[in-house]
């Protein structure tokens, strides 16, 4: 009776089962077998030109608004989810910047030694690709309110940023990566291409006609790690105070 059972349900959502698929959560009557292959077959699909983090970089740097409205409206599957699209940029950020050990010239902080806010604002600046998903808090705040009109929720602006803001780690990466095989310093360049590809990504997304959503954008991106900033050195201070 038990064997019936494991062959004629699903052991996922207990749907009676009907072909080689359960119809209701589409779980496999039969997993593959986690093997050589399947490990390589899997990165293969991450990394493919279809669907995978190359695919969506390509789309993002391409037409990046259209691309994540479609995300947001149409189609979930095609691209990578952008909480992970974020993690793995952040990651690779904090990989070559760790490794080649650049100086990203983007947070900098000066105080005496040994108080909270200098210990916050030298993780921020070691740690930036993970600092950047918590910035991106902040931003979204201030897009919301620029860009209130539109009727996107906070959310799904999150969305966007995670997608946007990804891209920018990657830009940060690759001139960080060329600014310490060369003698010229341009990893400034890449930080303000990062960021001047954000503000574009952004007004693109809500309506790539009006100049003035750039502008926006721009000021929005700005004024969250300005916040950011502020809310860092007041918890840094109050730390300090009751200490």
């Amino acid at each position: 009776m038990q064997d019936q059972e494991r062959t004629t349900f699903c052991k996922k959502c207990e749907t009676k089962l009907i072909g080689t698929y359960c119809f209701n959560c589409g779980t496999a009557v039969e997993l593959r077998r986690i093997d050589r292959q399947y490990v390589f077959s899997e990165i293969g699909s991450v990394l493919n030109f279809d669907r995978g983090i190359l695919y969506t970089i390509k789309e993002l740097l391409i037409r990046p608004g259209k691309t994540v409205q479609e995300f947001i409206q149409k189609d979930r599957n095609r691209i990578v989810k952008p909480i992970v699209f974020i993690i793995i940029s952040s990651l690779v950020y904090t990989l070559i910047q760790q490794l080649l050990n650049f100086e990203d010239g983007y947070v900098n902080y000066s105080e005496a030694d040994g108080s909270t806010n200098s210990k916050i604002f030298e993780w921020v600046s070691n740690n930036y690709g993970y600092a950047n998903i918590i910035m991106a808090l902040f931003i979204a705040l201030w897009i919301k309110i620029f860009f209130k009109k539109y009727g996107y929720n906070y959310f799904e602006i999150l969305i966007l940023l995670c997608f946007t803001m990804g891209m920018g780690m990657l830009f940060f990466a690759f001139f960080g990566i060329i600014d310490s095989l060369v003698s010229v310093k341009i990893i400034d360049k890449g930080m303000l291409l990062g960021i001047i590809y954000i503000a574009w990504a952004i007004g693109q997304f809500f309506d790539k006609k009006k100049i003035f959503n750039y502008i926006k954008a721009f000021i929005a991106y700005l004024l969250g790690f300005l916040t950011f900033a502020i809310t860092v050195l007041l918890i840094g201070f109050l730390i300090d105070y009751v200490k």
